[in-house]
């Protein structure tokens, strides 16, 4: 029982992953056409680009999502039949495809460029309009001024 809530959790969390790389890259690009100032903020961007280069980074070296081999192991300790795929292409696949053109067409070399291009477009919105670091502001000259003579 347990086992099973956990994978639920897992895809859950996993889903999430997925949904904060893909909705905060549309969020990034709407912010900037409307100039809402969070989408600069610099720990938001840095964890976007973080994100998504672990996913770049993991396919590049060959290595399986942790998240997609917790979640299987999770299901074949409880017994659950495991879906034919990947996580991304079980859960995904529907929704990007439809029918039986997820067999044919949606393959790993695909998957690949799809990650490949995710992150190049995150990094590369990351460089053309990067996040706004905090400068620390001086005081005003006046300011400065009103505090020496005080003392």
């Amino acid at each position: 029982m347990w086992y099973r809530f956990l994978a639920d959790a897992l895809t859950v969390v996993h889903l999430s992953y997925v949904g904060f790389v893909m909705v905060g890259q549309l969020l990034i690009w709407a912010g900037l056409v409307c100039r809402w100032r969070w989408v600069r903020n610099p720990w938001f961007r840095s964890l976007h680009l973080l994100a998504i280069a672990v996913v770049a980074l993991e396919t590049l070296a060959g290595v399986r999502c942790p998240l997609t081999v917790w979640e299987e192991q999770l299901r074949e300790a409880v017994g659950d039949e495991l879906a034919d795929g990947e996580f991304v292409r079980r859960f995904l696949g529907p929704v990007l495809f439809s029918g039986n053109y997820i067999r044919d067409a949606f393959s790993w070399e695909f998957l690949t460029y799809c990650y490949y291009g995710a992150a190049a477009l995150v990094l590369l919105t990351f460089v053309l309009a990067p996040p706004r670091f905090r400068l620390t502001t001086r005081p005003a000259r006046g300011a400065m001024e009103e505090t020496t003579s005080a003392s």
